[in-house]
């Protein structure tokens, strides 16, 4: 075993003696501290993707969510990851929902989370990111509403007002389970309302800043085939950049193992995520056809997951709970692993392989 591999399993061990928030409260304070190892990016031009105006060195982002507060954006990077995305940060900072509210459901690589939008808010999480400066890599900011907000909406569009000149994509993240009734937004009417909202304030800023930011829109896979076709025919109506699919799922798979945690409320995200969401993703593809970018989230903790994520329909992937199971070098692994499938197809770039798989996800059912 390498020092690199030692390293790892070590330190997923050690994290894993702490309670499951404890334990990522530690992670992003090593990672902050500089105290993490560093394993660095994969140099391969076959892996980068351009979106617009930006360019992913790889196809790896830390999903939203991790690093909530962007406390730790550039060791995030150097561990590898092509982008980064913070947040969700709201415009007032709120303290989420009482403790306990992370649960690791370790036989089934699984977490359970119901934090419920916990953040800094607007002012503080923007002074840290403009502090910080440039990053290594695509910074990707996260905007939601706060819990007891009047005009959700309004609360998107001060998002993007505020952090457009920070950002180099925003995410308006509509699908957290864990903000009541936050999932409404994604009926036809309403989410026709809040994206031309947003991409009317994205529009305001572009003489500004001198570019147009793209904005992505994240949704939940818990919805039906005819929802998912209507959200995209939206996303598509509105101009929207691209979509993330997908958040966290409030169902629970029979085949879960540990059924006395799988009780806990709130979105259960890791292995037993990835059918569904790969599902979710394939359809979201089919609706939009091939040409909107989409990142494919849920249940990555495996090169080969990721590939798939790809195969189905993905340009870029994200991934979270997959690394409190396989530690640090995962970043590493899906690249080496991606590199060596882009050579043994034969293409010269990655996104050649895009939705190959499309129709075999995209025709199972999403029950």
């Amino acid at each position: 075993m390498s020092i690199e591999n030692l390293i790892n399993k070590v330190g997923i061990r050690a994290l894993h003696c702490l309670d499951p928030e404890t334990s990522h409260n530690a992670t992003i304070k090593m990672l902050a501290s500089g105290l993490a190892p560093t394993f660095g990016q994969i140099e391969n031009k076959a892996l980068e993707y351009k979106l617009g105006d930006l360019t992913f060195k790889n196809p790896v982002g830390m999903a939203a969510g991790f690093d909530k507060n962007a406390e730790a954006i550039t060791p995030l990077m150097k561990l590898g990851f092509g982008h980064v995305e913070v947040g969700t940060v709201t415009p007032l900072p709120q303290e989420g929902n009482p403790k306990p509210r992370n649960f690791r459901l370790s036989a089934d690589r699984a977490v359970i989370n119901r934090y419920g939008f916990n953040n800094d808010g607007h002012d503080v999480v923007y002074e840290r990111i403009r502090k910080a400066g440039r990053t290594p890599g695509v910074l990707g900011i996260n905007v939601g509403a706060n819990k007891l907000s009047e005009d959700r909406v309004a609360d998107y569009v001060l998002g993007v007002k505020r952090f457009a000149e920070l950002a180099d994509y925003l995410t308006a993240n509509i699908s957290s389970p864990n903000t009541p009734g936050l999932r409404d937004l994604q009926e036809k009417d309403a989410l026709a309302h809040l994206l031309s909202a947003i991409v009317s304030a994205r529009d305001e800023q572009e003489d500004r800043l001198g570019r147009k930011v793209p904005v992505m829109l994240k949704i939940a896979p818990d919805v039906t085939e005819e929802a998912l076709k209507e959200i995209a025919e939206v996303v598509m109506t509105n101009k929207v950049d691209g979509m993330i699919v997908s958040n966290t799922t409030i169902a629970r798979p029979s085949t879960l193992k540990d059924q006395q945690q799988a009780k806990e409320a709130g979105g259960l995200s890791g292995a037993p995520l990835f059918e569904r969401a790969t599902i979710a993703l394939a359809k979201t593809r089919r609706a939009v056809g091939p040409d909107l970018p989409l990142f494919g989230v849920g249940g990555v903790d495996t090169p080969e997951k990721a590939a798939a994520k790809i195969f189905a329909g993905a340009n870029q992937i994200q991934l979270y709970s997959g690394m409190v199971y396989e530690g640090q070098t995962l970043v590493k692994k899906i690249n080496q692993h991606l590199s060596r499938l882009v050579a043994a197809r034969g293409v010269s770039n990655l996104q050649e392989l895009v939705g190959i798989d499309n129709d075999i996800w995209a025709d199972k059912t999403l029950d």
